[in-house]
């Protein structure tokens, strides 16, 4: 089987149920985004592995998340008024609270925010912080949709939700590999 099928080559792209919208549309804007982040998620992932000092548990939450993005992104390229809606895994309140289980764990091992701090640190890290910047656009962009289909509401909530996690995460990978946190300094008024 080819990998390339040449029916997107008029600027088209089939939505899971086989219609057909511009690549530009905000649904495939929203998913593409979610693909993105998972991309970068890999990418973390590798810098993680690779590192002097791997963190399994980071490892394992993250390979967790991408499939959760994947069935994200299904979610989202799936209208609901598909036939093939009933095929899809929705993301539900209890794929919410999974995440903020693991924002509450990897937030008892970093110390109390103050102030904003300086993305960056390790390469896990500052992967994971492009990252959450990812996730919070992908947020954006199913609101955007929100506001001309209908959505599955929880796909914005657990987009939220990816981002709070990713931002704990890089502060974890960075306080596990003894990385101090660069503090904002406000500019003074004069």
């Amino acid at each position: 089987m080819k990998l390339y099928t040449k029916t997107g080559d008029g600027g088209q792209t089939g939505l899971y149920g086989a219609d057909r919208v511009s690549k530009a549309h905000p649904r495939v804007e929203a998913y593409g985004t979610v693909d993105e982040l998972n991309s970068l998620l890999g990418l973390a992932r590798a810098h993680n592995t690779r590192s002097h000092k791997p963190d399994a548990a980071i490892d394992a939450d993250l390979e967790y998340l991408q499939n959760a993005l994947f069935d994200l992104g299904a979610d989202l390229a799936t209208r609901s008024d598909s036939p093939y809606s009933k095929n899809v895994a929705r993301i539900d309140e209890q794929d919410v609270l999974r995440l903020e289980g693991l924002i509450d764990g990897y937030q008892e091992g970093v110390p109390e925010l103050k102030q904003f701090i300086h993305p960056g640190g390790t390469p896990a890290a500052a992967s994971l912080q492009v990252a959450r910047s990812v996730a919070r656009r992908a947020e954006r962009e199913v609101i955007r949709l929100m506001e001309i289909e209908e959505v599955n509401l929880q796909a914005q909530v657990y987009l939220n939700r990816v981002s709070d996690l990713l931002f704990v995460m890089a502060r974890a990978s960075n306080a596990r590999a003894g990385i101090g946190e660069e503090l904002w300094h406000v500019k003074k008024r004069r």
